[in-house]
């Protein structure tokens, strides 16, 4: 009885030994738990906002920006008497170059992110000045053809990603279709800016009046309907540059043509500064989600 207590003992100690070491084997078998986290903080890092919560705040600065947009475009092109092709040159370089920061910076940059904006609507205000005036597009052709590129950015970016959605920005790519994207939308915005005030004959301040009623109805949807926020956001988006557009014509064209006829050099810098106040006193925050 002894010796077949003893068999039975050491056939227990030996199943006990197997079970543990099948479940070694297992576990050996399955990806690290702190690996994961370590990949799943990597992965979290590379999907933090470069770009700004989208407030209030945000639409006042982007307002200002486009209005120096206007304002510093023409100072280039018409005071400096650099002409519009040169002047785009020189603005779309600063551009190319903003974006390339902002693609590679770590975090969200204030100064960065609006440095990128005010160059891609100073861009856009001296190409669709190109565009309708140089190439003799003229204001209604020049609208048409950049509502079609912005159009197809949109849709190749859609095609691309699955999303045209501000919070899917998160990668490099997703970058540069989000800056593209607005680079078309900034000179779209220029364009249909010019086209209200002098071809439909409504003046800058109808102009004004316009875009801030069309602005405001957008406001309204966001609020109290279900229409895509995307939809709205890139609306709005658009919306803002020719408002901008035409307050900046406001500010700095000749009596003659119901401007203020104010200093391009002395109005572009009220508008810097009041941007730089904007960002130093509203605060800035990233999105929550990478837009």
């Amino acid at each position: 009885m002894t010796v077949k207590k003893q068999e039975r003992a050491s056939f227990r100690v030996l199943t006990i030994f197997l079970d543990k070491l099948s479940v070694v084997k297992k576990l050996q078998g399955k990806p690290n738990i702190m690996n994961l986290d370590s990949r799943n903080s990597v992965n979290v890092r590379h999907r933090i906002s470069k770009v700004p919560a989208v407030t209030l705040g945000f639409w006042i600065i982007k307002i200002f920006a486009t209005t120096l947009g206007e304002t510093g475009g023409d100072a280039v092109s018409m005071s400096m008497k650099l002409g519009y092709l040169a002047s785009t040159g020189i603005f779309a370089a600063i551009f190319i170059a903003a974006v390339i920061a902002q693609i590679f910076a770590k975090k969200f940059h204030p100064f960065l992110y609006w440095l990128t904006i005010i160059a891609s609507t100073t861009v856009g205000t001296t190409l669709a000045d190109f565009a309708d005036r140089s190439l003799g597009i003229g204001y209604t052709g020049g609208s048409a053809l950049l509502f079609t590129l912005l159009m197809g950015s949109l849709f190749v970016w859609y095609r691309s990603l699955g999303t045209i959605n501000v919070s899917s920005v998160s990668s490099p790519k997703a970058e540069f279709f989000y800056w593209l994207t607005i680079a078309f939308s900034q000179t779209l915005g220029t364009a249909l800016g010019d086209w209200t005030a002098d071809t439909a004959g409504l003046g800058y301040l109808g102009g004004a009046v316009i875009f801030s009623g069309l602005l405001l109805a957008v406001m309204l949807a966001y609020f109290y309907t279900k229409i895509s926020h995307t939809l709205l956001f890139w609306i709005a988006f658009v919306l803002t540059r020719p408002l901008g557009a035409v307050v900046g014509d406001f500010l700095d064209k000749p009596h003659a043509k119901g401007g203020l006829e104010l200093s391009r050099y002395s109005a572009s810098a009220t508008i810097l500064v009041l941007i730089v106040v904007c960002i130093l006193v509203i605060p800035q925050r990233a999105a929550r989600k990478a837009h």
